[in-house]
C-alpha cells in the first residue's frame, strides 16, 4: 500500500464528506510508531494503549488547527510525549512517589512475561533506560528506537539541537556504565 503524504491527509481531513476517511489513513500511518513510542516510556501495554487512543482522540480535535508549522508527525509526537510525560507524573502524583521509585517500578515489571520476552542483554537495556532521568531517556527513545534527527526531536522537546546532542551523549555514557557494571552473559 502506497504511503500517503501529510499534505493530503491534512486536505482530506479539511473536508466533511473525507474527514473520517482522512483519519484512518493518519491512523494507518502513524498508530503504530506513536504506539511504540508511548510504550517506551510508560512501558505497561494497557497504559500504552489507553494513552494513545487519548493522543489520537486529540488529534481528532485539533487536526483541523493544525497550522502546518512543524511537520505532522512532529506534532503527533509532541502530543504523544506530552500525554506519557503527564501520564507518569500523575502516576508519581497518585501514588506520592519519587519519579525515580515510578521508574524502578516500571524497570520490575519489565521482567513479567507479558512485557518482555527477549534476551538479557534487550532486558538490561530497557532496565538501563529506564534508570535515566526523563529527559535523557526521552532522547535516547527518540534517537535510539525511532531514528528521529536532533531537528526532529528538537520540534518535539522544544530544545535545542546542542543540547539534545548533550542530553544523547549522556545517556549513552550511563547506559554503557550501566551495561558493565551488570553481569551481562551473552
Amino acid at each position: 500500500m502506497k504511503q500517503v503524504e501529510d499534505a493530503e491527509i491534512i486536505e482530506k481531513f479539511s473536508l466533511e464528506n473525507t474527514r473520517n476517511e482522512a483519519f484512518n489513513l493518519l491512523l494507518n500511518k502513524y498508530q503504530q510508531k506513536i504506539y511504540w513510542h508511548v510504550r517506551r516510556l510508560v512501558i505497561d501495554h494497557d497504559d500504552a494503549d489507553d494513552l494513545v487512543q487519548e493522543v489520537f482522540i486529540k488529534v481528532w480535535k485539533n487536526l483541523g488547527k493544525f497550522r502546518n508549522d512543524s511537520q505532522l508527525y512532529t506534532w503527533i509526537y509532541r502530543i504523544a510525549t506530552n500525554e506519557s510525560i503527564t501520564f507518569l507524573n500523575k502516576k508519581k502524583l497518585k501514588n506520592n512517589t519519587p519519579l525515580d521509585e515510578v521508574s524502578a517500578e516500571l524497570a520490575e515489571s519489565l521482567v513479567e512475561p507479558s512485557y518482555f520476552n527477549g534476551d538479557k542483554a534487550a532486558l538490561k537495556l530497557q532496565q538501563a533506560i529506564l534508570t535515566l532521568p526523563e529527559k535523557q531517556r526521552l532522547v535516547f527513545n527518540m534517537k535510539y528506537y525511532d531514528d528521529l534527527k536532533y531537528e526532529e526531536i528538537s520540534a518535539v522537546l522544544g530544545t535545542s539541537v546542542g543540547a539534545l546532542k548533550a542530553s544523547f551523549h549522556i545517556a549513552v555514557k550511563k547506559i554503557e556504565t550501566f551495561m558493565l557494571n551488570e553481569d551481562i552473559t551473552f
